[in-house]
């Protein structure tokens, strides 16, 4: 087929609200220079995230319908629970409000001052939820995935040998666990392999130390892995998948990824005494253990949501929507995260910016820009989201700087995508124009979200 069509039909609609550049200009400046202060309303084109913002399907609308709203032994949940323990083959299953919800009883739990928690590479939630406890996160991408134009089949690959060097420096007694992303989100959307998740599973058990998989995006690692790891092309996604987490003793989801849900996630694992600690911070935090932050009918729509995302139908379509974005930016010079990722494109901001010093955020500097440009919101993925200060307050930058374009799942239809192509590929031939901003507030942890800026006016 040489024509990408989308599996679905689109049964309901909500309007785009158009404006002017002059009205964009105004709208940033009253937001600080942050694309997070902005109203929806006022967006164009929202590739803020592919976090909540997918396009449920009629399944999980009609799921919804059913939802037990039962305070206890929901029979939404056990549906819910029956679905995950089939995918990942972990016995306990605790559903949270999302994501971070289940990153923050975990860490709080294992975490703690003089311990480490191993990744390939910590996204921002995961970071701030691991140093809350006062852990340090410590990231070990591979060497091909800290170069965006290298092009590679596994560039979110833990590095083996580095992992092995520091377990060795620290002692696994300081290592309570490590857990690698797939998709690697900061490290530009890209897979994990099998035979990196295997590799890092023998570490792991070798030195008793606890492997989990940050499983948003599993389904899309699966695809990966069935479309370039070698034997694994006749496979099934829900058998790639049942594999990939057969090497973890756990897991932790937002199930506002690759289950298509608005709001909700879990925690998974095999440890029984890690998880009654875990479910006693639970029912203080969240819930009951059996709704967990959640209404029936979330759990419903996310039961069926993670059925629906390992159809290769939806994945093939998912994963060359994304190519199809990267190969027009590529064939008009803009530089970008090579390969495709499997739920965004990651500009380059260093070398699409390259006449902005790394003090003054280009990355943020260009995601501004495209909203001025043509109404997009996108996220800066560098050193605003992940640079620290050294004891002198001198900015440590972060290991790149990304602009990330994340595509909402069963949302835009190619012409939205082509107008994202259009207007990327028109800011980029008048990239020098565009300059560089500095923080005039931040807080302490996540500053990307509140922070406040302003242009350098040179």
């Amino acid at each position: 087929m040489k024509n990408i069509i989308e599996p679905f039909k689109i049964k309901s609609v909500e309007p785009i609200y158009f404006n002017t550049l002059e009205q964009r200009k105004e709208i940033l400046n009253t937001a600080h220079y942050n694309l997070f202060l902005i109203k929806a309303k006022d967006v164009l084109i929202d590739l803020l995230t592919d976090s909540g913002t997918s396009a449920m399907s009629s399944h999980q609308w009609a799921g919804i319908m059913q939802g037990d709203e039962s305070y206890a032994g929901s029979s939404s949940f056990f549906r819910f629970e029956k679905t995950i323990q089939q995918i990942t083959g972990f016995p306990i299953v605790m559903p949270t409000h999302q994501g971070r919800a289940s990153e923050k009883i975990l860490f709080s739990i294992i975490g703690g001052k003089g311990k480490y928690i191993l990744s390939n590479t910590l996204f921002d939630t995961t970071r701030a939820n691991i140093e809350f406890t006062g852990a340090e996160g410590v990231d070990f991408i591979c060497e091909e995935g800290k170069n965006p134009s290298i092009i590679a089949p596994f560039k979110g690959n833990i590095h083996i040998e580095n992992l092995k060097d520091f377990i060795h420096e620290k002692g696994a007694e300081n290592i309570p666990l490590c857990i690698i992303t797939v998709t690697n989100n900061s490290g530009g959307g890209q897979p994990v392999s099998m035979k990196n998740i295997q590799d890092t599973s023998v570490i792991c058990k070798k030195h008793q130390i606890p492997l989990f998989i940050d499983a948003c995006r599993f389904a899309e690692n699966a695809y990966f892995i069935k479309t370039r790891e070698p034997g694994y092309e006749t496979k099934s996604i829900n058998d790639i998948a049942q594999e990939m987490f057969s090497y973890a003793d756990g897991c932790t989801m937002s199930a506002k990824k690759d289950a298509f849900a608005n709001i909700g996630g879990f925690l998974a694992m095999k440890d029984p005494v890690l998880a009654l600690s875990c479910r006693n911070l639970l029912v203080i935090t969240e819930g009951f253990p059996t709704y967990g932050g959640l209404a029936g009918r979330d759990l419903e729509a996310i039961a069926i949501g993670l059925n629906e995302v390992m159809d290769e139908n939806y994945l093939h379509y998912r994963i060359k929507s994304i190519e199809y974005l990267a190969n027009k930016l590529i064939a008009a010079g803009v530089p970008i995260m090579q390969p495709a990722g499997g739920h965004a494109v990651y500009l380059n901001a260093k070398e699409f910016l390259s006449h902005i010093p790394i003090t003054e955020y280009p990355g943020q500097a260009l995601a501004t820009a495209l909203y001025i440009e043509g109404g997009i919101r996108s996220v800066e993925i560098g050193s605003l989201m992940f640079g620290k200060y050294n004891k002198a307050n001198e900015l440590i930058p972060a290991q790149m700087e990304l602009v990330r374009l994340a595509i909402p799942r069963r949302v835009y239809t190619q012409s939205h995508i082509d107008y994202v192509a259009e207007i990327i590929i028109e800011l980029y031939q008048k990239r020098h124009l565009v300059i560089g901003l500095e923080i005039t507030e931040e807080a302490s942890m996540l500053r990307h979200f509140t922070a406040k800026l302003k242009p350098i006016k040179n």
